[in-house]
């Protein structure tokens, strides 16, 4: 063995030498990806084009354009900001599929069909990882075999949001999702695959600009999923080595800046598609069905009302319906396939609430014609329920660690959600808003990856 404990071949290897000393780290998120190289104390975050310029995050969705075939006659996909380019181009030609890690830990989802070729949920995601392994090539050079892959402490699917303690029915289901997660992650090119909950991952990178150690509260705000994790941090901990009890404790629900969003749809924009409505049928009046907009008001659900029998069914309620201008603006929608569209008109309009008091949901191709406006009393109304999940989990876990509020030094809330500013009330209320720390909103999770792997 070489003195840096490697084989003789790979000790001759420069290449190989820089990969092992490097720690890579992957955060796939719902809504948002990104992947960092840690060497020691630094890292490096990977950036993906995006355009005439380039970007740290890489958005999890998948682009199949059916002009564009392999080798095998299947559609060729891209992922992240590529796909969002191609199908902004395709003008509703393709097919974008979004928020796949959603469903994970779902048994119905095994495979679907895209433009006649089947696909397991596995294969999917695999090809998403497939493009942020090539980008991470492209950036580090020779990439270590182990990657250090975040996981939520919930997934999404895998209890009803009661409070409830943990079951071995959840504790399998949870299995399930990670060793789902692990195969799709294989087949992107990751060999050695590992997982570290996410709001650890994040206490990693807050740790590094520490001068002095801290019992520190992480709250991790995702797409789908929103993590919390209480946690000793700091120089004296990593001098000493750390130990098992210096995380006190992890907590989650399978709710985050996605519910947010379906609130506005569901609220805001689903009426103005006929939710609510009625229609003709057989001589009698018949409300037009919820699930349509119950899907409509999921990212992940979206992408595949587009089937011929949805569509079907869909005509048909036009014809009997007592407001069928909205009914042709929801068949406009799924036919051209605009929700990665109309959902961006939305969070934008959801951005906006962070600084003011009022935005507008507006939103304009065809018979959609939408230019609604939207206050953050409305906003914070609609989202009471997700808030009260938000703030009982937080208690659950201080109660289960036995940490009292005045106790925590610093409170670091990260994701894109951590900046709606009702959320941000949660902590300020318990621990004060001068113990309220952020920052990386969108890639503090795969740095402090990296850095746990080092």
């Amino acid at each position: 063995m070489s003195p840096c404990g490697l084989t003789q071949r790979a000790a001759r290897d420069p290449l190989c030498c820089a990969a092992m000393s490097l720690t890579l780290g992957l955060d796939f998120g719902t809504t948002n990806s990104a992947i960092a190289a840690a060497d020691g104390t630094q890292v490096r975050l990977a950036r993906f084009p995006m355009g005439p310029l380039t970007t740290e995050t890489f958005r999890s969705v998948l682009y199949f354009d059916p002009e564009e075939l392999g080798p095998d006659r299947k559609p060729l996909s891209t992922a992240g900001p590529e796909a969002i380019e191609h199908y902004l181009l395709a003008d509703g030609q393709g097919r974008l599929l979004q928020s796949l890690k959603s469903y994970l830990a779902s048994r119905l989802f095994k495979a679907t069909q895209v433009f006649g070729h089947k696909y397991t949920l596995e294969s999917l995601i695999g090809l998403i990882a497939r493009d942020l392994h090539h980008g991470a090539i492209s950036q580090f050079g020779t990439l270590p075999n182990r990657v250090v892959v975040g996981r939520p402490v919930r997934f999404v699917g895998s209890r009803e949001e009661d409070g409830e303690a943990a079951t071995s029915e959840e504790d399998d289901v949870e299995t399930y999702a990670l060793g789902r997660l692990q195969k799709a992650l294989t087949l992107g090119g990751f060999a050695k695959v590992e997982f570290e909950y996410e709001p650890v991952a994040a206490a990693f990178h807050y740790e590094s600009r520490l001068t002095r150690d801290e019992l520190v509260l992480i709250a991790d705000f995702g797409g789908g999923t929103s993590d919390f994790c209480l946690m000793r941090v700091g120089p004296g901990v990593r001098a000493r080595g750390r130990q098992r009890g210096d995380i006190l404790g992890t907590e989650g629900v399978a709710l985050a800046g996605d519910s947010f969003d379906s609130r506005i749809i569901r609220h805001l924009v689903a009426p103005l598609l006929g939710r609510g409505s009625q229609y003709l049928n057989q001589g009698k009046l018949m409300p037009v069905p919820p699930w349509l907009f119950l899907r409509l008001s999921r990212w992940h659900h979206m992408s595949f009302l587009k089937s011929r029998e949805t569509m079907q069914l869909l005509s048909d309620i036009q014809r009997g319906a007592e407001q069928p201008d909205r009914i042709a603006a929801l068949i406009h929608l799924i036919d051209r396939d605009l929700g990665y569209r109309l959902y961006q008109a939305v969070e934008r309009a959801k951005v906006a609430l962070s600084t003011t008091e009022h935005s507008r949901v507006v939103f304009r191709d065809g018979p959609i014609q939408i230019d609604e406006p939207l206050t953050r009393t409305e906003f914070e109304s609609w989202i009471a329920p997700e808030l009260a999940s938000i703030e009982h989990a937080v208690d659950e876990l201080l109660t289960k660690t036995q940490v009292r509020p005045e106790q925590v030094d610093a409170v670091f809330v990260t994701g894109g959600s951590s900046l709606v500013p009702a959320v941000r009330r949660i902590f300020i209320g318990r621990f004060g808003e001068e113990r309220l720390r952020s920052g990386g909103e969108l890639t503090s999770v795969a740095s402090g990856l990296a850095l746990s792997g080092q």
